[in-house]
C-alpha cells in the first residue's frame, strides 16, 4: 500500500507515564547537580530549569516557528551559573537519563508494536521515526525497548532544532531519505503534531487515540482513524 511508514514514538509505539513536577525528582536532581559541583536549593533548581527551557524556546522562535530546545544547553547554563564552565557530554547524558528514570512511572511498548514492525520489514517496507523528544533519553530508551533496529531512519526533534507539526521537521525527513510523500504515511496519536503536520506536506496519516493523546481537534484530517487505542488494528488497516 505504502513504501514508507513513519511513526511517532511516545503515545503511539510507547506507553509511558512521567511526572517532572514531583518533589522527590528535584530532591535527587539537586543532589546530582551538587555531586558535579553545581550546588542548588531544590526549589531554585526546579524554577530555574523550567525558566531556562522557556527562555531558550522563545529565543529559538525568532528563527523557527516550531522550535525544539536541546536540554544539553539548559543543563550547561545551570552549571555555568554556579561557576562550572566545563561539563563533559557524559555528565549531561547521565543527568538527563537520571531525570528521566526518576520521573518515569513506567515505560513499555503497546501490544502489537513488534509484530507490526517485523511485518513491515518482512514486506520490504521502509520504516522511520519522527519524534518530538530529547536525544539524551530517547535514544537510550529506543535501545532499552528493543525497537531501534527496525528503523531505516530516526529524526529526534532536539537534534534538529525543530519539531512537529512544523513543515520543516517533516521536510527534513523527506529530504534526508529522499521520500515521496505520496508513497508515505504518518502514524501517530496527536491530531495536530502528527496528523495536521503530515497533511501539511502531503502525506496520508493514521490517527490512533491512546490514553495519553492530547485532546483531538474537531476537524480530524487523518486518512485512517482508530479511536479505541487498539494498536493491533493498524496492521490490517494499512499493510
Amino acid at each position: 500500500m505504502y513504501k514508507n511508514y513513519v511513526f511517532d514514538l511516545y503515545g503511539t509505539l510507547v506507553d509511558i507515564r512521567t511526572n517532572e513536577d514531583k518533589a522527590y525528582l528535584w530532591d535527587k536532581m539537586t543532589e546530582l547537580f551538587g555531586f558535579y559541583g553545581a550546588v542548588y536549593e531544590r526549589n531554585t533548581l526546579k524554577k530555574t530549569y523550567f525558566q531556562y527551557c522557556k527562555e531558550l524556546e522563545e529565543e529559538m522562535k525568532k528563527e523557527e516557528e516550531y522550535p525544539e530546545i536541546d536540554l544539553d544547553v539548559v543543563i550547561r547554563r545551570l552549571f555555568a551559573d554556579k561557576g562550572v564552565e566545563e561539563v563533559e557530554q557524559s555528565t549531561l547524558d547521565a543527568l538527563q537519563m537520571s531525570m528521566r528514570v526518576i520521573s518515569t512511572k513506567f515505560i513499555r511498548l503497546y501490544d502489537g508494536v513488534i509484530d507490526l514492525l517485523e511485518s513491515l520489514k518482512a514486506k520490504g517496507k521502509k520504516v522511520y521515526l519522527l519524534s518530538n523528544a530529547q536525544r539524551g533519553f530517547t535514544r537510550p530508551e529506543l535501545g532499552y525497548l528493543g525497537i531501534e533496529k527496525y528503523f531505516d531512519g530516526i529524526l529526534i526533534s532536539s537534534e534538529e532544532g525543530c519539531k512537529k507539526p512544523g513543515n520543516s521537521f517533516y521536510q527534513r525527513l523527506l529530504d534526508r531519505y529522499n521520500l515521496n510523500p505520496k508513497e508515505s504515511i504518518m502514524i501517530g496519536n496527536d491530531s495536530v503534531s502528527d496528523i495536521l503536520g503530515a497533511c501539511g506536506v502531503g502525506m496520508d496519516s493514521l490517527y490512533i487515540h491512546t490514553e495519553i493523546s492530547p485532546e483531538c481537534v474537531e476537524d480530524l484530517k487523518s486518512t485512517y482513524t482508530i479511536m479505541d487505542g487498539d494498536f493491533t488494528k493498524i496492521k490490517k488497516m494499512i499493510l
